[in-house]
C-alpha cells in the first residue's frame, strides 16, 4: 500500500482487513508500507502493524538520505523490533504511471560503493536500488511494442556489495528474461504494482461493456479482479522459476 493508497483505504483498516484474512482463512499475506516519504508515516504504519515499511528518501541528497534513514529504521524497530526496513538509493522515477516517454534516470543508477556504505550505516534491513528499473510504464510498454532492460551486472555488483536482500521497483513493463536473470543476480522482491493497475483497468472496461446498464458494484468488479488475478498468476510463476 503506497501513502496515497493508505490515505484511501486508511492504514488501520488495511491492517485489520489483513489480520482478519490471515486468521480466518490462513492467507499468508505480507503487509507492506510501499514508498513512504516521511518519517510519521512510517510510525503510523509500523504502529498499525505493517509488516515492513519502503522508507523512501531517496529523493534527498546521500548523506541526508543516510542520516534519516538510519534515524527512521531506529524509531520504527523501537516501535516493533520484528519489523523489516527498506531503503533506497539512486533515482527511478515517481509514480505508478502511463508515459509517453521514458524520462533519462542514467544518472541516477546505484554504484555497489554507495549500496554498502548505505547499507552498513543505516542498518536497513532490505535496500531498494536504482539498476535500470524505472517506476510506471511507457505506452509502448503497455501496447506490448517495447520492454524494459535491466542492468544485471550492476545488480550482481550490488548485491555482493551489501549482503541483504535487493527489491526491484518499477519491474512492471520488463523483459522476462532480465527479470529471470536479475532474481538469478540477486534481487528478491518484485514490484509490478502498474501492471496490475493495467490489468484492474482493463477488466473494469470490459466488466462496463458487458454489462452496460448495470449499476451494482460487485457485479462489475469480479471483471477487474479476475484481470488482476491472471496477472499476479503469470508472474509468481516467472519469478518461481515455472515460467
Amino acid at each position: 500500500m503506497s501513502e496515497g493508497e493508505r490515505e484511501f483505504v486508511g492504514v488501520r483498516q488495511v491492517a485489520a482487513l489483513v489480520r482478519s484474512l490471515r486468521e480466518e482463512y490462513g492467507c499468508p499475506i505480507f503487509l507492506n508500507a510501499d514508498h513512504t516519504h516521511s518519517l510519521a508515516k512510517a510510525a503510523e504504519a509500523a504502529r498499525a502493524g505493517f509488516d515492513s515499511i519502503v522508507l523512501d528518501l531517496s529523493a534527498l541528497p546521500f548523506d541526508q538520505n543516510v542520516r534519516q534513514t538510519r534515524e527512521g529504521v531506529q524509531i520504527l524497530k523501537a516501535i516493533n523490533p520484528d519489523i523489516l526496513v527498506e531503503g533506497e538509493i539512486g533515482d527511478i522515477g515517481t509514480g505508478s504511471e502511463i508515459h509517453d516517454a521514458a524520462p533519462d534516470l542514467s544518472k541516477g543508477l546505484t554504484a555497489p560503493d554507495e549500496a554498502r556504505e548505505f547499507v552498513e550505516s543505516t542498518k536497513v534491513d532490505i535496500l531498494a536500488p536504482a539498476v535500470g528499473n524505472m517506476h510506471g510504464m511507457l505506452k509502448s510498454m503497455v501496447q506490448g511494442q517495447t520492454r524494459q532492460h535491466l542492468d544485471i551486472p550492476r545488480i550482481t555488483e550490488i548485491k555482493l556489495a551489501v549482503g541483504v536482500p535487493l527489491t526491484l521497483h518499477g519491474g512492471s513493463g520488463t523483459e522476462d528474461d532480465d527479470l529471470r536473470k536479475a532474481i538469478a543476480a540477486g534481487i528478491n522482491i518484485v514490484h509490478i504494482n502498474t501492471e496490475l493497475r493495467v490489468a484492474w483497468r482493463h477488466g473494469l472496461e470490459k466488466g462496463l461493456a458487458k454489462q452496460p446498464e448495470q449499476v451494482i458494484p460487485y457485479k462489475i468488479l469480479p471483471y477487474a479482479a479476475d484481470a488482476v488475478k491472471q496477472v499476479v498468476e503469470s508472474r509468481l510463476q516467472l519469478f518461481n522459476g515455472q515460467g
